[in-house]
């Protein structure tokens, strides 16, 4: 028996058309990509699998309907399967966590291959991340460059408890600290910083409910009007903590691209300011190196 509801007793490939439809009213963005997911973490499979399922009298997992409903509430897909993606690695990630997203792999990308030039010049290469979050750009730099020393830095209790989940298997040192004045004791010891700090300004409202509502407050908003308090607070800790020809990057908002960019260049810290695009052609990381 076929049903047009989500989760009802019916074949997998109804059910999923149903909850396709049922997700595009409710705004979401990709409707039938998030049924197909939504049933593969119910199922436990890839989403490959799913798609393959559909085509045969596989039944609806349970639970499946329920699920569909949350995500047309606009619940997060990230918080209603625990997990997120991030470039090679699945992260754990719920509710007090800002969610990674897709364009921060670039950032992530910077911070590795700046990694990389350094430990093959000295053989050794310690990176810090300030203000990591779920620990995504963290757990990428020591899974991909597995020599690196990395120390990853959070204030949010909650979002600490997400990181240490991330980061402790991967045996990065996670330090419950604000990145204004983190490490004191460290001044000239990296070789890398990088940073994805808060930086929506005061007045910029996400549109995406599932930001807007759901990603924490202190991971979004960047204080000032401009947003830039804290990029600027994550830059001045980064030429503190940083070794001469050191290299910085953080992400930022696009329209803060050519502040920044001043802000470095009058700072009298740095050298080789320069700006890079993410995946889609943004301006959505600037870099420098230490004098």
């Amino acid at each position: 028996m076929t049903t047009s509801s989500p989760g009802t007793a019916g074949d997998l490939g109804s059910a999923l058309a149903a909850a396709a439809a049922e997700l595009a009213a409710a705004g979401v963005p990709a409707p039938r990509v998030d049924a197909e997911l939504l049933a593969a973490h119910l199922l436990g499979c890839s989403r490959g699998r799913v798609r393959a399922l559909a085509f045969t009298d596989a039944p609806v997992p349970a639970g499946y309907a329920d699920l569909v409903r949350e995500r047309a509430r606009r619940i997060p897909l990230q918080h209603l399967t625990g997990r997120a993606a991030f470039r090679h690695l699945e992260l754990a990630v719920g509710p007090g966590v800002f969610v990674p997203r897709p364009e921060t792999e670039t950032v992530a990308q910077l911070a590795i291959d700046a990694a990389r030039a350094r430990l093959a010049a000295d053989g050794t290469v310690r990176v810090v991340d300030l203000g990591t979050g779920s620990g995504a750009i963290a757990a990428a730099v020591a899974e991909e460059v597995p020599e690196a020393e990395v120390t990853a830095v959070e204030l949010s209790d909650l979002a600490l408890a997400w990181a240490e989940r991330n980061l402790e298997p991967r045996g990065v040192r996670l330090v419950h600290a604000d990145l204004r004045t983190a490490l004191p004791d460290e001044d000239g010891r990296y070789d890398v910083v990088v940073s994805n700090p808060p930086y929506i300004p005061a007045a910029a409202v996400p549109n995406e409910p599932e930001a807007a509502d759901h990603d924490p407050k202190m991971a979004l908003y960047g204080g000032g009007e401009d947003g830039l308090a804290l990029p600027h607070a994550a830059a001045a800790t980064a030429a503190r903590l940083l070794r001469s020809g050191g290299f910085f990057v953080m992400e930022h908002a696009e329209v803060q691209a050519q502040a920044l960019a001043r802000h470095l260049e009058n700072a009298g810290s740095w050298l080789d300011v320069r700006g890079h695009e993410d995946l889609n052609g943004r301006p959505r990381a600037t870099s420098a190196v230490k004098e």
